[in-house]
């Protein structure tokens, strides 16, 4: 953030979370979970590979029940709430346990919830207009997304001379192998992907695997 001491709900900073969500891991796990009784394992492998930070997306009907289950049980990982798209995915999900929140998009009544909630938020974005937009609010982190639809590295290059302030976790059609690519620029402090959590590997309760790609992920360099 470029203000000396960020406001209570800005995306820097909150009494949950040290420092910023951008900084935690070059990579945010974001997980998709059918069954919330596999939170907690699944949580503990991603922490394990070094990736403490994980964003659950609120997709299915398990998903507040998983936040709940990981925010009790793995004290050592940062959880938080993905897809978050009403007031009421902010008042449940701050309920559950949630350590930060992220949106695809955003409106002004979705960022004053968000900035009322009190946590580390990550407000989507894909235009220029929106980033200022969030700039002019006060935010300077924020979801790029879907950022390989959306223009991907070029796009982010293109934005960093004249809003140097902005800060992007890009998230959407991210792999293993583009990720770098993102990292190296220096306005993106993480990306968010799913690789590490493939479906079979959580439909068949492969912890081991997803250890190791959380390990794999979780050595990328950043820039």
């Amino acid at each position: 953030m470029t203000s000396p001491a960020p406001s209570p709900g800005s995306s820097a900073t909150s009494a949950s979370v040290s420092g910023s969500v951008l900084d935690l891991a070059p990579v945010v796990p974001v997980v998709v979970l059918e069954d919330a009784a596999d939170a907690v394992p699944l949580a503990r492998a991603l922490v394990a590979g070094g990736l403490p930070a994980i964003e659950v997306t609120l997709r299915t009907a398990a998903a507040l029940d998983a936040i709940r289950a990981i925010a009790a049980e793995v004290p050592e990982a940062v959880v938080g709430a993905g897809t978050v798209i009403s007031v009421a995915h902010v008042t449940d999900t701050v309920a559950a346990g949630a350590r930060f929140l992220v949106s695809p998009g955003w409106t002004d009544t979705l960022l004053d919830a968000l900035k009322a909630s009190g946590l580390p938020f990550l407000p989507g974005v894909s235009t220029t207009s929106e980033v200022v937009a969030l700039l002019e609010r006060g935010v300077t982190e924020m979801k790029f997304f879907p950022a390989e639809a959306a223009g991907g590295t070029a796009y982010l290059k293109a934005l960093a001379s004249p809003l140097p302030q902005a800060r992007f976790c890009p998230t959407g059609g991210i792999s293993l192998a583009s990720a770098p690519s993102y990292l190296a620029l220096p306005n993106v402090g993480c990306v968010g992907g799913s690789w590490m959590v493939p479906g079979d590997a959580v439909a068949t309760r492969d912890w081991a695997r997803v250890e190791r790609l959380a390990a794999e992920a979780a050595a990328l360099p950043r820039g």
